[in-house]
């Protein structure tokens, strides 16, 4: 069963929700982000995300999208993605799955079946492909039931409902559920009627369903407990990995894991 699978199996039996943290791959470098995935997954996160540098903004607020420039900026190179996620792999036991987040111009550019075959190589369970239409998406969704990988697609709050089922049937491990209209990036409050879109969702499909862009705080993971599966935490966490210039990077990674346990605290269903 492919670790995805496992884990969200798990959970359910044991009524617990899932916290997915995004990390940029190679920032503050490949070392600092393997760091950053050992202390994450130690602090308790289920699933890690790891993101592709990429030079054009698909969904990424600010934050994400100058983590991806300053990467870039250094020389980065595709094969220290794959890299960074074998040694996290390695140094976890492939026991907390990763999930990578990629814009589909590089698969294409790698070559699908190459660039499917090296992500599964490396450790990744699960591709999210947040520019690839759904339309377009059932070659790669049977490219990477092939290579036994994940193909987790988004909704989002604009998604016209017989377009959500649609995407509900391509994906594959969980949906991503998109928690506003817009950017990733931290905000005050979510919506009140992401609690009606999750409720309809589950109506529709067995996937967990997992919330994304704008969670940043245990408020707003309290809010979502009930309703979702699990809850998906970057521009939070990006906003700390960049300070590593001006601070010492243990300071750092404990202040990202202080983050990340206060979130994960906040899934617990006695918190208040």
């Amino acid at each position: 069963m492919n670790p995805i699978d496992s884990l969200f199996q798990k959970l359910r039996q044991e009524r617990r929700k899932a916290f997915i943290p995004f990390v940029t791959a190679s920032e503050p470098d490949a070392a600092g982000t393997v760091q950053l995935v050992e202390e994450l997954a130690r602090r308790g996160a289920s699933l890690v995300e790891i993101g592709f540098p990429y030079s054009d903004p698909i969904a990424d607020g600010p934050v994400i999208q100058a983590s991806y420039t300053r990467v870039l900026d250094r020389g980065f190179k595709l094969d220290e993605v794959f890299t960074i996620a074998r040694q996290a792999a390695d140094k976890l036991n492939r026991a907390t799955p990763l999930a990578g987040m990629v814009s589909y111009s590089i698969v294409h550019r790698r070559g699908p079946e190459r660039f499917l075959a090296e992500a599964k190589q490396s450790g990744f369970s699960g591709l999210i492909v947040p520019d690839l239409p759904a339309e377009e998406a059932a070659g790669l969704a049977k490219l990477t039931a092939a290579n036994d990988l994940k193909l987790i697609q988004l909704v989002t709050p604009t998604t016209p409902r017989d377009r959500a089922i649609q995407i509900a049937k391509l994906s594959t491990g969980f949906l991503y559920c998109v928690s506003i209209t817009g950017i990733t990036g931290e905000r005050d409050r979510l919506p009140e009627e992401l609690r009606d879109q999750l409720a309809w969702l589950r109506e529709k499909t067995d996937l967990p369903l997992c919330v994304g862009f704008g969670v940043s705080r245990p408020e707003h993971v309290r809010m979502l407990r009930e309703f979702a599966d699990g809850v998906i935490v970057g521009s939070a966490i990006v906003r700390r990995v960049e300070q590593a210039g001006a601070r010492p990077f243990a300071d750092v990674v404990r202040d990202v894991g202080d983050l990340a346990q206060s979130l994960i605290e906040a899934l617990e269903p006695h918190s208040v």
